[in-house]
């Protein structure tokens, strides 16, 4: 009896042990991007979830308790950032009281600290609109920009849990391989988008277009995160004419109301577009990689 109760303290023991030697680090991301990135360079070391979904307006969520309690227990915290979180991500890191994952911690990384920021205002005034400070922060539809998060992301997992560095790395070097050829691809295909010009709903798309070489015309907002008016859309009805030939696309994303680009593309002729800002924002865009490539396929279909 008693060798029975002592092999069953060491079963016990052992299965302890092998918990706490496999215990994941939990990433706790704003946007969907980034949790999957977090969970390609991870594996099975990290657990990620995200405070959103493809099909949410980043700018504006709330503080619930489920985020609060999921924060509370994270070991890291990665949001883009550049004021696109501000609206609601100071009362969650507040509520949580994790001095971890605070700006400035280990545990916390903003993502538009790494990047050239596009759109970075000279003066902010509020007959802009709902201007950004710091700069557009829509940054992830760039998928280069994808690959400099991904540098930072791999090399804080293995600051953070040293004792599975050499795998963060490994798994960071073969996102990164498979990545940049993807974007090869991306890049040979959408050769023929470079000097289609746009009309965007937000002004979300600016790096996109930088990427590919599109000229952004307008934008159905009057004024940054100002709803379409119709006064707004009889003026660019206008400037655009009845024919087609105003522009290429009219884009929206995917959590925009798709009436106003839906009546313009009625009046003008010229082709609406859905985009995903992120995955989940389309049926498509299942993962990183689905999510350019939906994009792309999406804007070469309704090509002219």
């Amino acid at each position: 009896m008693k060798r029975s109760i002592c092999f069953s303290t060491f079963v016990l023991a052992s299965l302890c042990y092998a918990n706490v030697a496999h215990a994941q680090l939990n990433v706790f991301a704003c946007e969907p991007e980034w949790a999957a990135l977090a969970e390609e360079l991870g594996g099975d070391d990290i657990k990620a979830t995200s405070a959103t979904h493809g099909l949410q307006d980043p700018h504006y969520i709330e503080a619930r308790p489920s985020l609060i309690a999921g924060m509370r227990n994270a070991d890291l915290v990665i949001c883009s950032g550049a004021q696109l979180e501000i609206g609601w991500l100071p009362m969650l890191l507040g509520k949580a009281n994790n001095p971890a994952v605070l700006p400035g911690k280990d545990g916390f990384i903003e993502a538009a600290a790494s990047i050239n920021k596009l759109d970075v205002p000279d003066r902010v005034d509020r007959a802009q609109g709902d201007v950004h400070t710091q700069g557009n922060p829509h940054f992830q539809i760039n998928p280069h920009n994808i690959a400099i998060i991904a540098e930072v992301l791999g090399e804080r997992l293995a600051s953070l849990d040293s004792a599975n560095a050499a795998d963060y790395a490994s798994r960071t070097a073969d996102f990164l391989s498979r990545w940049n050829a993807a974007i090869s691809r991306w890049e040979a295909a959408a050769a023929p988008l470079n000097g289609k010009r746009i009309v965007a709903h937000h002004k979300a798309f600016v790096y996109l277009e930088d990427w590919l070489g599109l000229e952004e015309l307008a934008t159905l907002e009057p004024l940054p995160g100002i709803p379409p008016t119709s006064a707004h859309l009889a003026t660019l009805l206008t400037m655009l004419g009845t024919d087609g030939n105003g522009a290429d696309f009219i884009i929206r994303e995917s959590y925009q109301s798709p009436k106003p680009s839906e009546w313009l593309s009625e009046h003008t002729g010229i082709p609406g577009i859905d985009l995903p800002m992120t995955i989940g924002g389309t049926p498509e865009a299942k993962d990183l990689f689905s999510l350019f490539d939906d994009i792309i396929q999406r804007l070469v279909a309704a090509r002219p």
